[in-house]
């Protein structure tokens, strides 16, 4: 006998519209989350946030709904785990507070969602150099607002993040876009097929309308980004536009190149995976119905593409269609007639992304760092020496790693992988998909040896 008909991994958006959905059909769900609580990045904390919802807005409250229903579900959660394994008979091996369990289901549901794409630049690596994302993660969680900080990058979530520094009474002293006209011509091609998700391109004019009207400075078409530390424990940041230099002095440099989708465990199950051109980074490959190459293995949300917090639902519920379905739950018919909504909800909320993929594409600089710029913070490689490896060994990212111990570090790669992907390729090299191997995060070794082994369980 096997836990659960299915184990989903990640409580965001597409992770809790799909424990919902499988439990409410008759199916044992185990649900499983590094969080403490429901909601993903997206939804972080959303359900003790009450106080916040005069500067967070209203579609991060909107997460509320999933909370409150997955509470009232008969899902099984396992909040403040650490999946660092799953098995080819899908065993899942998870870790809490240091000890390590096992979980068999007959389905297993990767939602885990997207990370911020690495953005290396000379001095990135300084304190008071974070990610937006970061800052966001505090203010939803610690209620820790950035004070007098300098939004750097490309995307979105610069907006978004700018927009609550200013409601919440800490305004940014600016925000430096690396976006340019030529960005902006090259997205002007899909603005028809964008007009699909108008309710999305007019929350954005709207946010930056509030940051004009705020009177927070935008500088766009900047490049050469650099952050130095100063005597007082200040950073400045310089940058240039078109001709022009300028130094910005800040106790925080918030940086963003937009999000990619994470793919270190779908990677470590070898799965197929394709390099994708417009997001400039490896997605795992599925179907319609988000099936993987491996029948009992689905991926929903962003961790199969970046699609957002609406997309990333309907792809959960979709997905658990067609597991349900396998499962004997519901008829070829009934899988069929019951997506219609999600997948018209999915077009719908995809429609955006051609267009924002051309016009927060990342620079040159960004994709493929030079110089001494550090590429492995882990392991404190410089992008010199990745090239300087790269162009003795004439071969990839394998090479690399066991050359330079980059990617070897605490993050496994997280941080590094597609800063040498993006050199991989200045070089003329192909993109090579690198290989994930268990544990999939750090343990301990007394953990792993204390690990009680079970009888496979299979259904």
């Amino acid at each position: 006998m096997t836990d659960a008909d299915l184990i989903i991994i990640g409580a965001g958006p597409a992770g809790m519209a799909a424990a919902i959905s499988a439990s409410e059909a008759g199916a044992k769900v185990i649900l499983l989350d590094e969080q403490q609580s429901a909601g993903g990045q997206i939804y972080r904390n959303v359900g003790s946030n009450h106080d916040g919802r005069s500067f967070l807005g209203e579609e991060y409250f909107e997460g509320l709904k999933l909370v409150e229903a997955l509470s009232r579900s008969n899902v099984k959660c396992e909040f403040g785990t650490t999946v660092w394994r799953i098995e080819d008979d899908l065993r899942v091996v998870w870790s809490r507070d240091g000890v390590s369990n096992i979980s068999s289901a007959r389905h297993v549901l990767l939602a885990t969602g997207a990370q911020e794409r690495p953005a290396p630049f000379p001095g990135w690596e300084l304190p008071g150099v974070m990610t937006a994302g970061a800052a966001q993660i505090l203010m939803k969680s610690s209620r820790l607002l950035a004070k007098d900080a300098v939004l750097a990058g490309s995307g979105p979530l610069l907006y978004l993040v700018a927009v609550q520094l200013i409601k919440a009474g800490t305004p940014p002293i600016a925000i430096v876009e690396t976006q340019t006209m030529k960005n902006a011509f090259k997205a002007s091609r899909y603005l028809p097929r964008a007009m699909l998700a108008s309710k999305m391109l007019a929350k954005g004019m709207e946010l930056l309308r509030y940051i004009r009207k705020s009177g927070v400075s935008r500088y766009t078409s900047a490049k050469d980004f650099q952050a130095v530390q100063n005597d007082d424990g200040q950073l400045t940041f310089s940058f240039r536009t078109r001709k022009r230099v300028h130094q910005l002095v800040t106790p925080l440099v918030l940086s963003h190149q937009g999000v990619v989708s994470s793919t270190h465990i779908s990677r470590s199950l070898g799965l197929a995976h394709e390099w994708n051109l417009s997001q400039q980074a490896f997605l795992p490959i599925v179907d319609k119905w988000g099936r993987t190459k491996n029948s009992r293995i689905h991926i929903a949300g962003d961790g199969a593409g970046i699609g957002g917090a609406r997309a990333a639902i309907a792809s959960g519920r979709i997905a658990v269609l067609d597991m349900l379905f396998q499962l004997g739950k519901l008829s070829d018919d009934q899988r069929n007639q019951s997506s219609t909504a999600d997948r018209a909800l999915l077009r719908q909320s995809l429609a955006i992304r051609p267009f924002l993929d051309a016009l927060y594409y990342p620079p040159k600089e960004i994709l493929a760092p030079s110089g001494e710029t550090l590429v492995c913070r882990c392991e404190e490689i410089g992008a010199s020496t990745i090239r300087q490896t790269l162009n003795q060994s004439g071969l990839g990212p394998r090479q690399i790693k066991s050359s330079t111990r980059s990617g070897m570090g605490p993050c496994q790669g997280r941080m590094c992988e597609l800063p040498i992907q993006g050199i991989l390729s200045s070089c003329g090299k192909k993109h090579l998909l690198p290989k994930v191997r268990t544990p999939i995060k750090p343990i301990s070794l007394g953990e792993l040896a204390s690990l009680a082994e079970r009888p496979s369980t299979k259904s």
